[in-house]
């Protein structure tokens, strides 16, 4: 197995997904596990993420230096006596600044894309061209390596981006080979994984299936006469959820779908229909949408919308568990490594429904049961295909638990949410019409709490503004606006304005993530 020290990254389960691509196992466990119980998981190779902190601060995490000569398993006696380390970012940092080097701001940050070059022969960089892109996110950057450290590339900003110990199996990369943005990041991961550490590819996702089963049904035994309230939404998360969890507790589960009234068009038809006809069991529907309107009359800040919608599921859920039954969610790691700490030391970016107070006492209580938090969108589909879904359910492009709530900037009310419904219908017609629907992550349209001015049959407007977007990503955490053919935005554009009322102008968001989250709210 690979062991992931987590240093607060938002890409710590990034890494993960990468390593498990190769079928290979891997865990992620926070920075400060002590040595004996990493000794006990005889780890084939550790990474050490990158993090928000710097080493030259106070009180910045750190591991025990024991781990950086940490003898390896009998059974793992090939290659390297001690474990490969490999630090990313903040990780190499952490190396370099425990090892005697020197570690300091740079004159200007890199952030986004940066030109690697090496003429390195060294296993790490074996197949990565001479000249690839990286993607930097970084201030602190290591100006002197330590006396036994030599470097391998560099790039423009950062002459030490990759180096390693002359001796000793530790490596450190100063940009992030686990995001899509890194040309052959998957390939310098690969090497370390399977050249360095000498890995084994015998990890499937069928695994990951029983193991889940297993546990499930482990649970419920542990609770007499408990069941599962599985929350459904439609989406290729919830509907996975459902399905797998309906596989461990057929007979004990109950999966909910909740119409919140900030859907899409003909949302709650197609989800109910998609069940009983093509998934072979049914979901109670509660309509709730004037509940949830109502909660959220007057409201404008995204993150008491949040807050708001998270706590009327909660409330509405809550009436249908009994003492000690369980609650299912379909959170992925995208929404929590965004709204809370997991493992590491990580920033908050916005609040997910899903991790309301309400929903984090229950977690103490140990009665949410969120078999997808460790998978990325990717690997949930390859999930569903594993369980048997139509492959057409699984490509629904992702949306939003607080629905059209987040994709209305400013105050919600039925009038604006008319006026989103049919704008975002027309985009997602478009965008099938010209074959592009599984090419995007996304695609959506936002309606703006501005007005422009305009003309209309030779009269003056002075309407709403709907803005279009569409991005191209892998896993979520970062993602690139698709280049859309001109001739499809124009068709947009153009519907838009003729066919929902009140609406004179559409403009296109040309941002990628980051700066930018994928959502505007």
């Amino acid at each position: 197995m690979i062991l992931i020290l987590d240093f607060g990254s938002q890409y710590s389960q990034l890494i993960a997904r990468k390593v498990r691509s190769f079928s290979v196992y891997c865990q992620i466990l926070p920075f400060d596990t002590s040595v004996a119980e990493i000794r006990g998981l005889a780890p084939g190779g550790i990474i050490l993420s990158g993090g928000p902190a710097s080493v030259r601060e106070k009180g910045s995490p750190k591991i025990d230096r024991r781990l950086l000569t940490l003898p390896r398993a009998e059974s793992q006696a090939a290659g390297f006596p001690t474990v490969p380390i490999l630090g990313l970012c903040y990780g190499m940092q952490l190396l370099v600044h425990l090892l005697g080097g020197e570690v300091k701001p740079q004159s200007h940050s890199e952030y986004g894309r940066a030109m690697l070059r090496h003429n390195s022969s060294d296993p790490l960089l074996r197949g990565v061209p001479k000249r690839d892109t990286v993607w930097m996110s970084h201030n602190d950057a290591a100006v002197r390596l330590p006396s036994e450290w030599r470097a391998l590339a560099g790039t423009g900003g950062c002459s030490q981006a990759v180096a390693r110990h002359r001796k000793l199996p530790l490596y450190g990369l100063q940009f992030h080979p686990e995001v899509h943005h890194t040309s052959h990041g998957g390939q310098i991961l690969r090497n370390f994984v399977f050249n360095v550490c000498g890995a084994s590819a015998d990890w499937k996702m069928a695994d990951y299936i029983e193991q889940t089963v297993t546990e499930t049904r482990a649970r419920l035994d542990a609770a007499r006469g408990a069941r599962i309230v599985c929350a459904v939404s439609g989406g290729v998360d919830s509907t996975v959820l459902a399905v797998l969890m309906h596989r461990a507790a057929s007979g004990r589960c109950l999966p909910i779908f909740v119409d919140n009234g900030v859907l899409r068009a003909n949302e709650a038809q197609i989800v109910m229909r998609n069940f009983h006809d093509r998934l072979g069991f049914d979901v109670k529907m509660i309509n709730a949408g004037s509940r949830f309107l109502r909660a959220l009359r007057g409201i404008t800040d995204p993150e008491q919308k949040r807050r708001i919608i998270g706590r009327e599921f909660v409330n509405i859920f809550f009436r249908k568990l009994r003492p000690n039954d369980f609650l299912a969610q379909g959170t992925l790691y995208p929404d929590v490594i965004e709204s809370v700490n997991v493992r590491g030391p990580s920033a908050t970016i916005k609040t997910h429904h899903n991790r309301v107070p309400e929903i984090l006492a229950l977690m103490k209580q140990n009665r949410v049961i969120e078999p997808l938090r460790e998978l990325f969108k990717d690997e949930v589909r390859q999930l569903g295909l594993q369980l048997g879904i139509p492959r057409d359910v699984l490509w629904r492009q992702p949306f939003p638990g607080p629905g059209l709530a987040v994709r209305i900037l400013g105050e919600i009310t039925k009038g604006r949410l008319d006026i989103l419904r049919l704008a975002d219908a027309i985009v997602i017609e478009e965008i099938r019409a010209a074959g592009l629907y599984e090419k995007l992550w996304q695609s959506f349209a936002v309606l703006l709490p501005v007005k422009a001015v305009g003309v209309m049959g030779d009269s003056r407007t002075y309407a709403n503004v709907v803005a279009v977007r569409a991005v191209e990503s892998v896993d979520a955490m970062t993602a690139d606006f698709a280049r859309l053919p001109w001739d499809v935005l124009a068709r947009i554009a153009s519907r838009i304005i003729n066919e929902a009322p009140g609406v004179n102008r559409v403009v296109y968001d040309v941002s990628s993530k980051p700066p930018s989250t994928i959502e505007w709210e």
